[in-house]
């Protein structure tokens, strides 16, 4: 019974997290759409990438005019961080065969920090799961909406929606950095390093330079 009380409590958690999260999609759709993406491109970067922080990086630098080899190279650092969170949770996620690929896809900060909340393995699966699918599917309605929103606006800049992308960037990285001095630091330096190259570097290339800096202080 006290099992069966957790897994529901799990559930509960990640629906919740999942589709609160996943309204952020709104702005990411706008913010490809701004970056002049189309809405199949802005829809099929959430379905294959899924994982927010990247996708608005890359659609920031592309918006800027970068090359899409370095912006799709610094979202996929940013990215990396989930292969990390894969190795947390292989243990208590249990996939294995095909199912590991689905399992994979799923692997995101949310998802993450609502399994590892959780009092047994059991609630644990039952979390993950249920936040994946929530996030999954909220965020890439939402993303079409926001997309095919923003289509109709004529020149999305007019209305000052190219802020849109940066703003919600820095609203999915806030509560982390507000919970560790360590991560402030390391968001300072990288953002040095972005505005010192910016002047002398193609857009794209100082995010990813930036990255590469941080995360070469992280593995130390």
């Amino acid at each position: 019974m006290e099992e069966t009380s957790h897994r529901a409590a799990a559930i509960r958690d990640g629906l919740g997290v999942g589709v609160a999260v996943g309204l952020a999609g709104l702005a990411f759709g706008a913010a490809a759409v701004t970056a002049g993406m189309s809405i199949a491109q802005a829809c099929v970067l959430s379905l294959l990438a899924f994982t927010g922080a990247s996708q608005f990086a890359l659609a920031g630098a592309v918006g800027a005019g970068g090359d899409l080899a370095a912006s799709a190279a610094g979202a996929l650092l940013l990215g990396g961080r989930n292969t990390l969170y894969g190795l947390r949770l292989a243990g208590l996620l249990r996939a294995s065969g095909p199912r590991r690929l689905v399992v994979a896809q799923g692997v995101i900060d949310e998802t993450t920090a609502v399994a590892l909340a959780q009092p047994n393995p059991a609630a644990a699966r039952a979390g993950f799961t249920a936040t994946f699918a929530a996030v999954y599917v909220t965020w890439n309605l939402t993303t079409l909406g926001g997309a095919v929103g923003t289509s109709f606006l004529g020149d999305p800049r007019m209305l000052g929606l190219d802020a849109v992308g940066p703003a919600t960037f820095l609203a999915l990285l806030w509560p982390r950095l507000t919970r560790s001095a360590e991560l402030r630091w390391l968001a300072a330096g990288g953002a040095a390093i972005a505005l010192a190259a910016t002047p002398f570097l193609p857009p794209g290339v100082p995010v990813l330079l930036s990255a590469v800096a941080v995360l070469g202080v992280m593995v130390r």
